[in-house]
């Protein structure tokens, strides 16, 4: 077998065995949660016998080996179940809410990956000058400080003070593109700036490795301008470092929107998510936390795809 096909056939193999992992893992974790669906439908007042009755008419005295096997089965089939609370198919409400994440997620990919790659190069460009150490100082800046507290600084200045933005992203079907964008304008800001830093800062570090390189010497002394050289020569030999954390970053865009979701009231997989363990649904809570194990594990295959691809020695053996 071609080196590539079998690394990309063991990536695939490995990927299908942490999503089995994960879903074990997740699983176990809401058998320890404290209380059950029962205990939040009903109440802290509810009586031992309609807790009993409720949990045997929701299934939730079998044992959970056999909860996990049938609810794997149906995941595999493509069977996410009902809901505990509502009686209301899963895949329907997270194909909706999915859908939103998706839209939140892809706005700030449009605007993070283009920005994060030209302050990259601007930094190479530009190293251990002023441009190189405001960039820096401000992404550094940024990625220290957590997601809520980015969040609720902009909703002070610009929903609270300035008016240009809504505090509550609240978008419907029906709106228009502007009106939704403008209405997803503070969240697409937190989470762009939040996975910008990082994807700055290491393709500047990709790139800056690979300007040590005999052939950049080489382009350098042939009278190739700086800006080409690293244009031209440093940027397609760093791609492969780039690429992983490009996606790395990406599937944080639609793994890791739960607190942006929630400050902003955004009705996303996120806030789904929330208010399924609030209310102790765990059918909920294993397919949303399986839906975001896999686009993270997916996510980071087609990463290691890139950079196997990317890599002279594997595309042409001896």
């Amino acid at each position: 077998m071609h080196p590539i096909l079998k690394l990309v056939a063991e990536r695939l193999a490995l990927g299908v065995l942490l999503l089995f992992a994960a879903s074990a893992l997740i699983f176990g974790l809401t058998e320890i949660l404290p209380g059950d669906a029962a205990q939040a439908i009903l109440g802290q007042s509810a009586t031992p016998e309609s807790l009993a009755n409720l949990r045997e008419e929701m299934g939730l005295n079998r044992p959970a080996v056999t909860r996990y096997v049938e609810w794997l089965s149906g995941i595999v089939t493509g069977d996410m179940g009902v809901a505990l609370t509502n009686k209301l198919p899963i895949g329907e409400q997270i194909a909706r809410r999915m859908s939103s994440t998706l839209f939140l997620a892809f706005w700030a990919a449009i605007i993070s990956v283009p920005l994060a790659i030209l302050l990259g190069l601007i930094a190479v460009r530009f190293q251990n000058r002023w441009p190189d150490k405001l960039i820096s100082g401000i992404t550094l800046a940024s990625i220290s400080l957590p997601e809520f507290m980015i969040a609720y600084i902009l909703v002070f200045f610009f929903a609270v003070k300035l008016f240009w933005a809504p505090s509550f992203a609240s978008v419907s079907p029906g709106m228009p593109l502007l009106d939704q964008l403008h209405a997803i304008s503070l969240p697409v800001a937190v989470l762009t700036m939040v996975v910008l830093a990082h994807m700055m800062r290491m393709t500047r570090a990709a790139i800056l490795n690979v300007m040590q390189s005999a052939y950049i010497e080489t382009a350098e002394l042939k009278g190739l301008t700086t800006f080409k050289v690293i244009y031209r020569h440093a940027f397609p030999n760093a791609i492969a470092p780039i690429v992983n954390v490009v996606m790395i970053n990406l599937a944080y865009l639609v793994v890791g929107v739960v607190v942006v979701e929630v400050v902003f009231a955004y009705p996303g997989m996120g806030q789904y998510l929330v208010d399924a363990v609030v209310k102790r649904d765990v059918p909920v809570v294993l397919a949303c936390g399986v839906i975001f194990a896999a686009v993270y594990i997916i996510l980071n295959i087609v990463a290691d795809v890139v950079s196997i691809l990317a890599n002279p020695r594997l595309r042409h053996p001896k």
